[in-house]
């Protein structure tokens, strides 16, 4: 036998990829020779020319028109596999993926280089009940993990200082030049390599879900596996926790389905609701962002309009021609965290909130909460 994998499930699957960078490169890679057949790919990076030393799917012409990483990769899995059916999102995955997109897939394959990032794909496939493989790597060192719904969530493996640093960002082109500063070379293509191989096994694993049951395969979940090749060492070790009562994995079921999508208006969403739930008393949350209408000067109360998602709000006042200049500090912003009858800008389309297509959004009444996904 060659491969204890059945090549009927892996074409079947849809996979999503977070992150295009040299591990991101190496899992889409692999996934593809494998003979994955559906992929969905999130990052809203470009290529740079220093991405052309460890990263195998840019071309120097990616890297001289600066094109977004989906692009450049995504082309390049169709030269390899022609018939290959590659979508893309050209976004980031805390606030541009809608939970109806990580319900179509079978299994989720991170290759982020931040805790934050990390963080938003464990909220996401824990609400959605789907499985995830974790990467990273930093110099010639890399680690793989995965976590499983009722089994092993990266939130509760954090613990209160990881919690605590989850800001902070270092991206792979960051160490790499400054490690060029010091006068090292960068080596991350070899550990991605060996890191994006280990993840895509995994993921097969998890595809295969009745071996692993019968004791035909072992999956990494509950270990990670810690690769370091400096002095050539490998090693797994015991990497689980789920905290009951932790809410970053609390599922949204059962989720109902709406014929809107994001561009439709706030009003006309609220209309379906009250007609498809029974009741004029609804709203529905933007559980993981709010909405900006505008701000507020602390030292002379002056207002200006900015209409932004609150993730959005920090860069829309840094490029203000009048607010630039003040500390986002010194600012007040109203917010919005709950839209309904009493939303004041009830034309505005669901997009200009900031949500994503195809996502859910709960929605209350007085006597229960619902999950609804956009079309």
């Amino acid at each position: 036998m060659i491969s204890p994998f059945r090549q009927d499930r892996i074409q079947a699957a849809h996979v999503m990829v977070v992150g295009c960078g040299a591990l991101g490169n190496e899992v889409l890679k692999n996934l593809v020779l494998q003979g994955i057949s559906h992929l969905l790919i999130v990052d809203f990076d470009r290529v740079e020319p220093d991405n052309l030393t460890r990263s195998v799917l840019f071309t120097t012409d990616d890297a001289r028109s600066c094109r977004y990483k989906v692009e450049a990769v995504t082309d390049s899995l169709r030269r390899m596999s022609p018939g290959i059916d590659v979508q893309s999102v050209i976004g980031d995955i805390a606030y541009d993926v809608g939970l109806g997109l990580i319900r179509q897939m079978d299994v989720v394959i991170g290759c982020v280089d931040n805790r934050w990032a990390r963080y938003c794909i464990n909220r996401l496939c824990m609400r959605a009940g789907k499985s995830w493989v974790d990467g990273g790597i930093d110099g010639l060192e890399g680690t793989v993990r995965v976590f499983v719904p009722g089994e092993n969530c990266y939130a509760c493996n954090l613990g209160p200082e990881g919690l605590r640093d989850m800001s902070y960002r270092m991206s792979c082109a960051g160490t790499i030049r400054r490690n060029l500063e010091t006068g090292k070379s960068p080596t991350t293509a070899i550990a991605a390599s060996v890191v994006g191989a280990v993840q895509v096994q995994e993921a097969m694993k998890l595809l295969h879900r009745e071996e692993l049951a019968q004791g035909l395969m072992t999956s990494l979940c509950g270990r990670m596996f810690y690769y370091e090749g400096q002095h050539l060492s490998t090693k797994t070790v015991a990497f689980k926790a789920f905290d009951e009562d932790c809410p970053e994995h609390e599922m949204w079921l059962p989720v109902r389905t709406s014929p809107l999508d994001n561009q439709h208006s706030v009003g006309h969403f609220l209309a379906w609701l009250e007609e498809e739930l029974g009741t004029h008393h609804v709203h529905f949350s933007l559980y993981d962002d709010c909405f900006v209408d505008y701000v507020v000067r602390k030292d002379n109360d002056q207002r200006t309009t900015v209409m932004k998602p609150g993730h959005l709000v920090a860069e829309a006042v840094a490029s203000h021609p009048v607010l630039g200049g003040i500390p986002f500090s010194g600012l007040y912003q109203n917010e919005y965290r709950e839209i309904g009858f009493d939303f004041p800008y009830q034309d505005i389309a669901l997009c200009d909130l900031g949500i994503p297509r195809q996502q859910v959004l709960p929605v209350a009444t007085e006597a229960e909460t619902y999950y609804i996904a956009l079309g």
